[in-house]
């Protein structure tokens, strides 16, 4: 839950948190407002407003924090959930979901760039129109190659790169317009 969402829910305004808190009016204001990141305040002001709002730290923080799990993990489970839900309810659970936008917007590119590649590619495969939500982002892509852990390790084995050149060569274009080597999204156990 946000501050915001919080006082509304606690009928407490801004000024009375400020009061009760001993936190600057203006910085609890520019918080609550997205002016200023909650994450990026000091202990001292996270503590003193957790305990205005009779909230743990960790509460408080949790809408500001979000983890990350690896771009691997990532991947692993888009085609586990691919694999559960069938192609059709897959491109129709993701542009339902918004999460293309989502991760754009969160600058997170490899995941958004991932799912359009799969929603472009699942689009292809069953004769479905592209969705042109998303022409805007298809004219971005990532600046390095992300090659696939497993392709990684072989390169360092053999001390060469003809594991990613065999990549390169194998990989869906869908993906591969966005720099993204992936040639075996429905090989999951």
């Amino acid at each position: 839950m946000t501050i915001k969402e919080i006082l509304e829910k606690k009928k407490m305004s801004i000024y009375r948190l400020s009061k009760s808190s001993g936190v600057p009016y203006t910085t609890v204001n520019d918080i609550c407002n997205k002016n200023i990141d909650l994450k990026k305040c000091s202990a001292e002001t996270v503590y003193k407003l957790s305990k205005a709002l009779d909230v743990t730290m960790e509460d408080l923080l949790n809408d500001y924090i979000e983890e990350r799990i690896s771009f691997e993990l990532f991947k692993s489970n888009v085609c586990h959930e691919l694999k559960e839900k069938g192609d059709v309810d897959f491109i129709i659970d993701t542009l339902e979901g918004h999460e293309i936008q989502y991760f754009f917007e969160k600058k997170r590119y490899p995941e958004s760039f991932y799912l359009l590649a799969m929603l472009d590619y699942l689009s292809r495969e069953n004769n479905i129109p592209i969705c042109s939500d998303y022409d805007e982002i298809r004219e971005y892509k990532l600046d390095k190659p992300i090659y696939p852990s497993g392709v990684l390790a072989l390169c360092a084995a053999a001390k060469n790169e003809k594991a990613k050149e065999k990549a390169e060569k194998e990989c869906i274009p869908e993906f591969k317009k966005y720099n993204i080597i992936e040639s075996d999204i429905r090989n999951v156990i």
